[in-house]
């Protein structure tokens, strides 16, 4: 039995060494700011095509990004949301499919208080993508001897 106690214990702090070693709050943030970036002026609404929302993201407690479709985007400021960052899924309120500031919520789940949009943003995805391609760029450099590889030590 203490066998068992010494084996959960250090696989649970393995578990934990790994999940502190993710810097989830920083890629949050970079991508929070990727998002700002791209968000245009603010709309009083946006239409959910069918009623549904095809994808959504969490940004911040107070920030997420909801898909309409693959190649439209919004994001969507609210007051300081409970469990936004963590929960697995979300709702939207409508009035004839069409959400609007003031009036709309966000829903995170059952026990949580639904959060009022306060902002509704379009996102340009093509500039969205064009700054996840500048953080993917890599400078290359050409190796300084274009000849012949150096031989391998002791092989001469």
């Amino acid at each position: 039995m203490a066998k068992m106690h010494v084996l959960t214990a250090a696989l649970l702090g393995l578990y934990l060494a790994a999940c502190s070693s993710i810097p989830y709050g920083q890629r949050l943030q970079v991508r929070q700011q990727q998002y700002n970036a791209a968000a245009g002026a603010s709309v009083q609404g946006f239409r959910l095509i069918l009623g549904n929302i095809y994808s959504w993201e969490p940004l911040s407690d107070t920030q997420l990004v909801v898909y309409t479709l693959p190649t439209r985007a919004y994001l969507l400021d609210v007051w300081p949301c409970s469990n936004l960052t963590f929960t697995n899924g979300i709702g939207l309120t409508s009035f004839a499919g069409q959400v609007q500031t003031g009036f709309d919520k966000v829903m995170v789940g059952r026990g949580f208080m639904p959060c009022m949009i306060k902002q509704i943003r379009p996102v340009n995805l093509a500039q969205l993508k064009m700054e996840k391609a500048t953080l993917r760029h890599v400078d290359s450099l050409p190796r300084e001897s274009a000849g012949q590889a150096p031989s391998p030590a002791g092989k001469d």
